[in-house]
């Protein structure tokens, strides 16, 4: 059996940017890397989340993407971003979805990693003397010197309790089965959430003619980006890396993201897509908890009952409520932790070391390196940052002769 340097599980925005990485950084050999993600291709499911939420920008600046040279983006654009608008946003020139999208393109055809993604599931992590046996859900076997779980949380939307699964007049926008909504025309749409997914959902909704109910259960919460940007550098992860305590740190975590939020363009966006016609397309928003959801027979509506007995009449509910935030991975982290030994905080996440090694031969990245990274750790620029740190252990464990040590 061949034995691979490095094998990265998970194919998003993570796992691209930490090959290539470790590609361009020449850590390891192209011949002895793969990316095992069950997509068809590298970043499909990060961009089948996206695009159903309309998103046009992101909420992140331009110098976070996925290749490793940071001003990579903004050179990309060229002569473009004068000549088509909106290509970058104010602040700190936010890119385009459609930019983003042909950039990352770029990062994996030059690096070549569509040829490194191995279709299948990993299923088993069995840590060995000398390397790591994955085990994969196609009957293979990979033997691999290192794994990096690049697993981020797109394959467990929060489905509220209230809401039933099954029926196309429920659907969550982060589900693989989500209709598209070009299949109806003219509905009474419920949008559920109350954060940026939930608003552009709602105003793509608006844009093509339905009358569109916000439901979000708090007052409309405004910031520009998910956490401070002090996160991103020294001004409060000093802080946070003297934090010993990793309850301590899960509180800090949880307090400085802001979920939930929008924004201030789409606060404004919001604000002028309401609808100030009773019965005409446009948009309101409601501040409510859902106590519960009942189908009409054969098809015919959905009732949402709001706490304080109000009840509203619709023809289709959307779920913008985001990602559970239990520990992803599934039963792949599940067996490591029980039959692999590997440490876990109360919270149940990883404890790793600065080099976000969970096990001598196992990092991590995306939320399962949050303890070390703090708040940002699920974003982009988390992914940036996980990679250097990677990228600075395999690098320090190189031999004399170029080779990897454990």
């Amino acid at each position: 059996m061949e034995e691979l340097d490095c094998l990265i599980v998970g194919g998003g925005p993570h796992g691209v940017h930490i090959a290539a990485r470790l590609l361009e950084a020449e850590v390891v050999d192209p011949a002895r890397l793969r990316i095992v993600d069950p997509a068809d291709a590298l970043l499909s499911t990060w961009r089948r989340c996206t695009h159903a939420t309309g998103m046009t920008h992101l909420r992140s600046p331009s110098v976070h993407h996925l290749d490793p040279d940071p001003w990579s983006l903004k050179r990309m654009a060229g002569k473009r971003r004068h000549r088509a608008a909106k290509v970058f946003i104010p602040p700190y020139d936010r890119p385009s979805l459609e930019l983003f999208e042909r950039h990352s393109d770029g990062v994996i055809a030059r690096f070549g990693l569509a040829s490194l993604h191995t279709r299948a599931r990993a299923r088993r992590c069995r840590p060995q003397r000398d390397g790591v046996l994955v085990d994969l859900d196609d009957g293979q076997e990979l033997a691999t010197r290192r794994v990096v779980l690049a697993l981020g949380a797109s394959e467990q939307p929060a489905w509220p309790v209230w809401a039933p699964r099954g029926d196309a007049r429920v659907q969550h926008i982060f589900a693989p089965e989500l209709q598209s909504d070009a299949e109806f025309t003219s509905e009474r749409i419920a949008v559920v959430g109350g954060g940026i997914s939930a608003a552009q959902v709602a105003l793509r909704l608006v844009a093509r003619g339905h009358r569109v109910t916000l439901v979000a259960r708090h007052a409309q919460r405004e910031a520009q980006f998910d956490s401070d940007p002090g996160w991103l550098g020294p001004r409060f992860m000093v802080g946070f890396a003297r934090e010993k305590d990793l309850d301590r740190r899960r509180e800090i975590i949880t307090k400085a993201r802001h979920r939930g939020s929008v924004p201030p363009e789409v606060a404004r966006a919001l604000a002028s897509a309401s609808s100030s016609s009773p019965g005409a397309p446009g948009l309101r928003r409601l501040e409510a908890a859902i106590e519960s959801l009942e189908l009409g027979p054969g098809g015919a509506g959905v009732s949402l009952r709001l706490a304080g007995g109000a009840l509203l009449e619709l023809d289709r509910v959307i779920l913008a409520t985001g990602f559970a935030l239990h520990r992803p991975g599934g039963a792949l982290v599940d067996d490591l932790v029980l039959h692999g030994g590997l440490p876990c905080a109360r919270c149940g996440y990883p404890i790793v070391d600065t080099g976000l090694r969970w096990h001598p031969r196992i990092h991590v990245s995306g939320p399962l390196a949050e303890l070390e990274l703090g708040p940002a750790a699920r974003n982009i620029s988390g992914a940036r940052r996980a990679g250097e740190r990677i990228l600075g252990a395999l690098a320090n464990g190189r031999g004399a002769g170029g080779e990897l040590r454990p």
